[in-house]
């Protein structure tokens, strides 16, 4: 059996990064993520004037409900998406200040507009300096009064996860009336993470009641990331014989993305999921489906890159919101599949694969870290895959090729490689 650990969860570490910023006290966050989106999300909040100390696997914020600190900032959010959306919501909150905000070029072109647009309509004073609707934008922060509001979270569900957490720190409060949403088991981990911050928010349908009051400092660990867990588990899934279980990933999860797994036994994998761990075994069958992923789409990629295994064909559908993440993602994986020799087509929500026999080729990554993360799974099968820009990876799993070969040496030799992960025990 080889146990994985598995880093921290981006999604959770960049809302507690949010959460511990705008509480009263000084929070404890125990294994966050320590990758270049969580970095500059901190380094943002450093900018902003908050305290923020980093060890290697705790890092202390000091909370500060008033708003930042400093007067004016500029803050680079690099690459990262909850950077440039959360980071100029918490400034809105401010009671005084001017706060410059602008990001890579690859995020420049991802959309802010329906959350700026939100915010502007609860009084925030807020400029776009380009493209409306995009970086880089000025905050000149006054506070916000709260009120009701009405978004269209079909596009990201950050814009309903960012509003969520400006509630607490409204005068008012916040009442949101959602017309569609995305990506909805993110919005559930939004609302338990506000929990364990000391607020409660009142879900009725597609309202969202969120009272004012602001948040308390925690003592909080942060969950393995699922989405990165989705690697290995389509790994032993691709693996005939070979078996993954990744401690910390449980039935009581936040995360919905571990819901891949059940995609995984749809197709023929033996999953197991236990009260404090999953494990997913290859059984040498990987079985052709179709499966709406509009809840899970950051895995999409994951699947596109096992499907040319399949017995049949794979069509995954409802996933139209990954064509505006770090790259269009449903064209990458289709291009890709292309360069491989696979057949692929593509709609405006969706991507059919046929099974083949993929050709070793470089790679066309666009700077996106979950199409090389993918793909490297391919290349578990088909050897000789390159990528021309492996070190995108930065963003969310510095370290993945490097975990990734030692569980491939731990399969081939069946023991531990040199810098294998924690806990890799070889395999059976």
């Amino acid at each position: 059996m080889t146990v994985i650990e598995i880093p921290g969860s981006k999604s959770v570490t960049a809302r507690a990064l949010f959460l511990a910023a705008a509480a009263d006290g000084t929070t404890t966050l125990r294994r966050p993520l320590a990758s270049d989106d969580t970095e500059g999300f901190a380094e943002g909040l450093l900018a902003l004037g908050y305290g923020v100390e980093r060890e290697p696997a705790v890092w202390r914020v000091e909370g500060r409900p008033e708003g930042p600190a400093a007067p004016e900032a500029d803050v680079h959010c690099r690459d990262g998406a909850t950077t440039a959306r959360f980071l100029p919501t918490l400034a809105a909150a401010g009671s005084r200040g001017t706060y410059r905000f602008d990001a890579s070029a690859q995020m420049r072109r991802r959309p802010l507009g329906p959350l700026t647009a939100a915010l502007r309509a609860l009084g925030a004073d807020l400029r776009h300096q380009g493209a409306e609707g995009h970086h880089p934008l000025t905050v000149a922060a006054r506070g916000v009064e709260g009120g009701a509001l009405t978004l269209d979270a079909g596009e990201s569900s950050q814009y309903l996860t960012a509003l969520l957490m400006l509630g607490p720190l409204t005068r008012k409060g916040l009442r949101i009336t959602v017309t569609d949403l995305v990506s909805a088991p993110y919005v559930e981990i939004t609302l338990a993470m506000m929990r364990s911050f000391g607020v409660e928010v009142r879900r009725e349908g597609n309202v969202f009641a969120v009272p004012p009051g602001g948040y308390r400092a925690a003592d909080y660990a942060v969950e393995p990331d699922a989405s990165t867990a989705s690697y290995f588990f389509a790994a032993a899934a691709l693996s005939p014989g070979r078996e993954v279980t990744v401690p910390g990933l449980g039935a009581g999860a936040l995360q919905g993305d571990l819901r891949f797994v059940e995609v995984l036994g749809r197709m023929g994998a033996d999953v197991r999921v236990g009260a404090d761990a999953t494990t997913v075994r290859g059984t040498g069958r990987l079985h052709g489906l179709t499966v709406a992923m509009r809840d899970i789409s950051d895995t999409m990629p994951t699947l596109a890159g096992i499907a040319p295994y399949a017995e049949g064909p794979v069509r995954i559908e409802d996933v139209a919101n990954t064509r505006v993440k770090e790259c269009d993602r449903l064209e990458a994986c289709a291009e890709n599949l292309a360069r491989l020799g696979v057949e692929a087509s593509t709609g405006p929500a969706h991507i059919a694969i046929r099974p083949g026999t993929p050709r070793a080729a470089e790679i066309a990554t666009r700077s996106d870290h979950r199409i090389v993360m993918s793909f490297a799974v391919t290349g578990l099968r088909t050897p000789g895959i390159t990528f021309d820009d492996p070190g995108c990876v930065r963003k969310t799993f510095p370290g993945f090729h490097r975990e990734f070969a030692a569980l491939r040496a731990a399969w081939e030799t069946g023991r531990p490689a040199p810098g294998a992960l924690p806990g890799t025990a070889g395999a059976r």
